[in-house]
């Protein structure tokens, strides 16, 4: 895959955070290369998070975030500096810049805190350094410290080749190397419906077809209703079927007990979220009772249609399932709460278009609060009785 076509998901998300005028955008545009932010002398002038995926060298493909000053005031800044906030979830690398004729602030310190205890690789960009030569002398420098100027170029390159150091020390993940073998021939479920988006497989099918090429194992897409046909025309039983969630109960009736079966979204529930944490929480099923809260979240945003799985399928499933009338509450995107306390269980999507930070992000929201968090592939699974069988492939009971 060209590194400009890397999902968004898998790319490094870096973030410029700082006060105000302390030149974020400015030194943004100047380690791209690229005019991605509006800049001016004018205090606030970003307002939003900006983001921009791109190539950058020595790097590879990245998403550069830019964020509205910490010190942003009024009920606007309020929101603004709680999108910001946000951001942090999904920055795999914090760049803080701090105007260096000012120096750090309380805002600064604020948000230093948050990013060291959330475990974010950081960098503090003393910025301007060129009006303010004498900061040098007297700040002692360590790994996480630079001093740049955005306007002369001053060590722009010494804050990429640091950003670089640490896009090496990210662990490279997989979704099925350890599973899959070369040679292997592995049986894709791909159901097309209203949902779908025209004339394109959805990413996790895209990303799932992409690794099974890079291991050297064969891919066969067909639709549920082809299925019995599809596997009886192989002259060897497939060493794996995924299916998409929904076609589970079908699917599960179709496919040999000797061959194994999983799905897109439990791949994706190990490879960027806690399959083992989510596969204890699906138990909370077995005691909910009528009006208690469940949350139901997807990392994305897209048409809702008349039978959408998180709104309609997925509610009509476990209201079968525990003969009960539960609240549910659903959100999409970013928009997922801090506060999750009065919700009995959350149930979250694959979360294929949240990169891993923000993905461990919202488990970690749920855990810090005791509220179990499952998936919808096991909450799916679990419901049709098959909970076991479609972990099994991924060497859960091995653990």
């Amino acid at each position: 895959m060209d590194l400009n076509q890397t999902p968004s998901a898998n790319r490094i998300h870096i973030a410029f955070f700082g006060m105000r005028n302390a030149g974020k955008s400015s030194l943004m545009n100047a380690v791209t290369g690229q005019n991605l932010a509006v800049v001016s002398d004018v205090k606030g002038t970003t307002t939003d998070p900006v983001l921009k995926s791109m190539e950058l060298l020595p790097l590879g493909p990245v998403t550069i975030i830019d964020t509205a000053g910490l010190d942003d005031t009024g009920a606007l800044g309020k929101l603004r500096t709680e999108k910001t906030m946000q951001i942090l979830r999904k920055t795999d690398i914090a760049v803080l810049v701090v105007d260096s004729t000012c120096g750090i602030s309380f805002f600064d310190e604020e948000i230093l805190n948050l990013i060291i205890k959330q475990k974010i690789p950081y960098v503090i960009a003393y910025n301007k350094i060129d009006l303010q030569k004498s900061l040098k002398q007297q700040l002692q420098t360590d790994e996480h410290t630079i001093f740049v100027s955005a306007s002369t170029g001053e060590g722009i390159h010494e804050l990429k080749e640091k950003l670089a150091h640490f896009t090496k020390t990210k662990q490279e993940k997989f979704i099925l190397k350890d599973i899959v073998a070369p040679k292997d021939v592995v049986v894709l479920v791909i159901p097309i419906d209203k949902a779908a988006p025209k004339g394109r497989l959805i990413l996790p099918q895209q990303q799932v077809i992409r690794e099974l090429l890079d291991i050297g194992a064969t891919a066969v897409m067909t639709q549920d209703d082809n299925l019995l046909n599809t596997l009886n025309n192989l002259k060897e039983k497939p060493r794996l079927v995924i299916t998409d969630s929904q076609a589970f109960a079908k699917v599960n009736k179709i496919v040999p007990e000797d061959i194994e079966l999983t799905s897109f979204s439990i791949l994706f529930s190990r490879y960027k979220g806690n399959l083992q944490r989510q596969v204890q929480a699906v138990k909370v099923l077995d005691t909910i009772k009528d009006h208690d809260k469940i949350l139901i979240a997807e990392g994305c945003t897209h048409h809702r249609q008349c039978d959408d799985i998180g709104t309609v399928k997925l509610p009509n499933w476990i209201r079968n399932y525990t003969k009960a009338n539960p609240d549910f509450t659903f959100t999409s995107g970013t928009e997922f709460p801090q506060d999750v306390s009065s919700y009995k269980l959350i149930i979250h999507c694959g979360g294929c278009m949240l990169n891993e930070r923000e993905m461990q992000a919202r488990l970690k929201i749920a855990q810090s609060q005791n509220i179990p968090m499952s998936n919808y592939g096991t909450i799916i699974a679990y419901v049709n009785g098959i909970l076991q069988r479609t972990i099994q492939p991924l060497h859960f009971f091995d653990k």
